[in-house]
């Protein structure tokens, strides 16, 4: 090893490839066969379940886990991927803490839930991994609908439309399809390719086309999808990253996250990713809490999340917090940068305590200086290059329904799209029921 924890600057190798790759296997084992119907016992099956309503995408819950106890995973699997046909990544990157366990009536009764989440990795690994597809397209309509995005939402859209029997074009930016869950996930949340993995099996319905290195505005416009097709979906994602609005951003060393964690998941060798001895991370988020615990898992000496606002009031779940806090990872909350410093490499960041005052965020005066060689901004991403055409909701494409834009024939979801949570599970829903909605008016 020729760099340590302690090497000045951002450099690679400061840990062993042994140490990384124990550092970056899966945070969550899976469960065997006897842990899963152990698991599955403590299920009460609610009829009224609450779990299915924290659901996004209303999976039955109390079903699928009654099936994994009468030692169907295969059957469980199915009823998880009626709605949700991403259930495999979403069991292992959803915020089960804040949706389906937090309802569930274990946790409200005993502070310990129904492992849901767990229970469904184990059950969509287990039918998954017989190179199985269990959906069958239907008779073929003649109708070709385009996809802009290969990311959760688009994904969740164009695999209802082919199971409608519908031909459906899919058009990403990126060499790889699975936006997101390929380039955004953190490492040891999605290990071992299984973004890809996921991706080729949903495929196996047959009747999608994946063209990839297609961007919306710079490869196609609106205007001809619509010409060409007989509706179009839009769930292109977020293209841009919001601007920290602090002198000397511009530095050598600072990073959009996103950036970081893209580079990071397709890195054929993790020693020779680059990170700083000294890392700070801007802002509240699963991005943020991301970065910061790879940055860690990397080799960072020290690693500091500054966050505006209070811990209340911050975006990524206690679960999340609390995993970043156990990797070493510390938070300042109520402070903003206020200057990045150093001569054109970035050395520091000035920080500015803050406090609220009504629903404002005001800074206190009060400055001090954090050493930092590496500062990674995760303050949120803004859509880029959203066609003209389309009506827009707080720098988001409006939309109305099941996805409807202001433009006929236009869909849209996830990330892209006004309104719902920024969670890979509410992109899944939101575009299974926009492919619902263009299958009703393609055959109405």
């Amino acid at each position: 090893m020729t760099n340590s924890p302690f090497t000045p600057g951002i450099v690679p190798a400061r840990l062993d490839g042994h140490v990384l790759q124990e550092n970056f296997s899966d945070l969550h084992a899976p469960l065997d066969a006897h842990e899963a119907l152990v698991a599955a016992d403590r299920c009460y099956f609610c009829h009224d379940a609450p779990c299915i309503t924290a659901c996004p995408t209303s999976i039955d819950i109390p079903l699928f886990i009654r099936q994994i106890s009468t030692g169907t995973p295969e059957a469980a699997a199915k009823t998880i991927f009626d709605q949700n046909i991403l259930g495999g990544m979403c069991a292992r990157v959803c915020p089960t803490e804040t949706l389906c366990e937090q309802a569930c009536v274990r946790e409200a009764a005993e502070g310990k839930p129904v492992e849901i989440g767990r229970l469904q990795r184990h059950a969509t690994d287990t039918l998954m991994a017989q190179g199985v597809h269990p959906y069958s397209r239907a008779v073929a309509t003649g109708k070709r609908v385009a996809v802009v995005g290969a990311g959760p939402a688009g994904l969740a859209c164009a695999h209802r439309l082919a199971m409608h029997g519908h031909d459906v074009d899919l058009f990403d930016a990126r060499p790889k399809g699975g936006g997101l869950n390929e380039y955004g996930i953190a490492t040891y949340k999605a290990t071992d390719g299984f973004a890809g993995a996921e991706l080729e099996w949903l495929m196996q319905i047959g009747g999608i086309t994946l063209h990839k290195g297609r961007a919306l505005g710079r490869d196609l416009s609106l205007d001809a999808l619509c010409a060409e097709y007989d509706a179009v979906f839009l769930g292109m994602g977020l293209g841009g990253v919001n601007a920290l609005r602090a002198a000397g951003e511009d530095r050598d060393g600072v990073l959009d996250a996103v950036d970081f964690i893209a580079d990071l998941r397709q890195a054929d060798d993790l020693a020779n990713l680059p990170v700083g001895r000294n890392v700070v991370v801007i802002g509240g988020g699963m991005t943020a809490i991301d970065a910061a615990v790879q940055s860690k898992l990397l080799g960072a000496e020290n690693v500091t999340v500054l966050y505006r606002r209070a811990r209340a009031a911050m975006p990524a779940s206690r679960y999340e917090q609390d995993l970043a806090a156990s990797k070493g990872v510390r938070f300042i909350f109520n402070a903003m940068p206020v200057a990045i410093l150093g001569n054109g490499v970035v050395t520091g960041v000035r920080v500015e305590y803050t406090r609220a005052e009504g629903r404002s965020l005001v800074g206190t005066g009060e400055t001090f200086d954090i050493p930092a060689d590496q500062l990674l901004k995760a303050i949120g991403q803004t859509l880029t290059g959203a066609p003209d055409a389309l009506a827009l909701e707080g720098g988001k494409i409006a939309v109305s329904g099941a996805g409807r834009t202001s433009a006929s024939g236009v869909w849209a979801g996830g990330d892209c799209a006004a309104g719902g949570e920024d969670l890979t599970v509410t992109a899944v829903a939101q575009g299974r029921d926009a492919a619902e909605d263009i299958h009703a008016s393609l055959m109405g």
